[in-house]
């Protein structure tokens, strides 16, 4: 469980997130809302990159923001970015190694649990292949798999669907469906396609201009007019 009381942050005069308080339960979970509501913030927060001006969060009975940035790999935060981060001359296998090498699990079982999350993410090519030799839904199950190797406690998906056609989304959202029960993590999912949001999340909250306006059951959220003026503008176009 993630609880999150009063989280504000400020760059300047801008407030990208304003007394966020919000508990992200067991499973996978959604955070959406228009760019700019925050929700990169929030996943920068949690990985450390940014400090906030006020507020807490516990991550499984632990407060995260007292913990080193470099710690939290290690103690189990994983995620992906809108860009991807690609060294291109890395072969995948090497690529998923290096995430293992940060987190806690010894090096005595690094290739077994590399080649597991290959395999966990339905990657079916060569480990050895280069990265620069994979087309875009595999470098994003690439990603993916970073993010669940070793052992992962949580695990931020950050748009990982972002421009995949229809058949390749299906194929992400059945692998982001299983992260909870096949690796014990919880999950929070970034994305614009409510589809697949609604596919692989039983919970959604939804930011704007940094504040919380929505939390709860994802088909409830989708459906609550405060949701569809900010996130859509219209409650036509979400119906």
């Amino acid at each position: 469980m993630i609880e999150v009381s009063d989280l504000t942050v400020r760059f300047g005069g801008v407030i990208p997130l304003d007394g966020m308080s919000v508990t992200f339960e067991r499973g996978t979970c959604g955070l959406i809302g228009p760019n700019g509501a925050g929700k990169t913030t929030f996943f920068n927060v949690l990985s450390g990159f940014v400090k906030p001006v006020s507020g807490q969060i516990t991550a499984f009975g632990e407060d995260l923001l007292k913990m080193a940035h470099y710690r939290r790999a290690r103690w189990g935060v994983r995620r992906t970015f809108q860009t991807e981060q690609a060294i291109e001359e890395l072969s995948v296998y090497e690529k998923v190694g290096l995430i293992h090498e940060q987190s806690k699990v010894t090096g005595s079982s690094r290739r077994e649990d590399v080649l597991g999350a290959i395999d966990f993410v339905k990657l079916d090519i060569d480990p050895n292949a280069k990265v620069r030799t994979l087309g875009a839904a595999q470098r994003r199950l690439v990603e993916v798999a970073r993010a669940v190797v070793g052992k992962p406690r949580l695990v931020l998906l950050d748009e990982p669907a972002a421009g995949l056609p229809e058949e390749e989304t299906e194929l992400l959202s059945e692998v982001i469906r299983a992260i909870p029960e096949h690796m014990g993590a919880l999950v929070i999912l970034v994305d614009h396609d409510m589809s697949l949001v609604s596919s692989c999340c039983e919970v959604t909250a939804v930011l704007d201009f940094g504040r919380l306006i929505a939390s709860g059951p994802t088909d409830e959220v989708l459906r609550d007019e405060r949701v569809m003026r900010a996130y859509l503008g219209t409650e036509e176009v979400m119906a």
